[in-house]
């Protein structure tokens, strides 16, 4: 015991060089998330209780005006309606298609591995760049979409110019782009599950909807879990297809909270207005996973 504090001693330069080195190789990364990460997080909780334009030097403090002025304008909740109708037509829509194609894609079928390929691809497809192809897709006068309408006896839409239509060009492209991480995520969760599970309930007669409903679907949980706390985030996100297609509109139908945030910050220069829209989208996104979160802490029980 005597000998430890003569030892550590002896140590101490060694892990001090150590400690120096692992500092002095971390610290350009820690820079960019310093300088690009925390700091935009507390500056725009500062600013948040100012008014400030961006280009006055000057900023007034308001305390909770810019709050309250948020949830006293009609346009705030028509923009949070919209987005909660993508996100709730979005998420659930994306997940079932991502299961069904999983599942046919988990089976021995000629071309599989070309079949992921082809559907994880819109997943590194830039998001502006598919957008811009999506355009052409929902062009009313020789857009693919509509060619196909009239193969099978139904009116052209103006996809992007129709109020009633808009929402649901969104919706689709959405579902496209995601479609593919969520069937990889799928595809792991399939091939994690035991086949003696679906041996034993074929040697009890069990049909095939019988041993998804009560193998596959319960053994899926956790992935599920997961997906659909991603997806949900992700759909309060949205912007660059928004931004791309619409622009908000026409007439306001797909104005999302963040393009609502984006324009309030960088058209009208509102900074403090836009950031407290920016803190109560992460108020909202927030709640809404801790709910998640108990719900399906609650409901499923995860046992292999």
């Amino acid at each position: 015991m005597s000998n430890y504090p003569q030892n550590r001693q002896q140590k101490s330069p060694f892990f001090k060089r150590e400690w120096f080195s692992a500092i002095l190789f971390l610290s350009p990364t820690m820079s960019i998330f310093l300088v690009f990460i925390i700091f935009p997080v507390f500056f725009s909780f500062y600013l948040s209780f100012h008014r400030w334009n961006m280009f006055s030097s000057q900023r007034a403090f308001i305390g909770l005006a810019n709050y309250a002025q948020l949830l006293h304008s009609e346009e705030f909740w028509r923009v949070l309606t919209n987005t909660l109708i993508y996100t709730l037509v979005t998420v659930p829509l994306s997940m079932a298609v991502a299961l069904a194609v999983a599942l046919m894609l988990n089976r021995k079928i000629i071309g599989k591995k070309l079949l992921r390929t082809a559907y994880f691809t819109p997943v590194i497809v830039s998001s502006v760049a598919a957008a811009v192809i999506w355009r052409w897709v929902f062009d009313p006068s020789f857009g693919l979409l509509n060619h196909i309408l009239g193969l099978i006896g139904l009116p052209s839409i103006n996809w992007l110019n129709d109020s009633r239509a808009a929402m649901a060009a969104i919706i689709i492209m959405g579902v496209w782009k995601s479609l593919g991480f969520n069937m990889v995520l799928y595809l792991a969760g399939l091939q994690g599950i035991p086949d003696h599970y679906y041996e034993a309930a074929e040697m009890d007669g069990a049909k095939s909807w019988t041993k998804f409903w009560y193998i596959t679907l319960p053994l899926l949980a956790p992935t599920t879990f997961f997906i659909m706390i991603m997806s949900v985030i992700s759909s309060f996100q949205v912007f660059d297809v928004v931004f791309v297609l619409t622009q908000g509109g026409p007439l306001g139908a797909t104005k999302v909270l963040v393009y609502y945030l984006y324009e309030n910050a960088f058209k009208f220069f509102n900074m403090g207005f836009a950031s407290a829209t920016a803190y109560v989208l992460f108020a909202i996104v927030f709640a809404l996973t801790l709910l998640q979160v108990r719900y399906m802490k609650s409901k499923f029980h995860y046992t292999m």
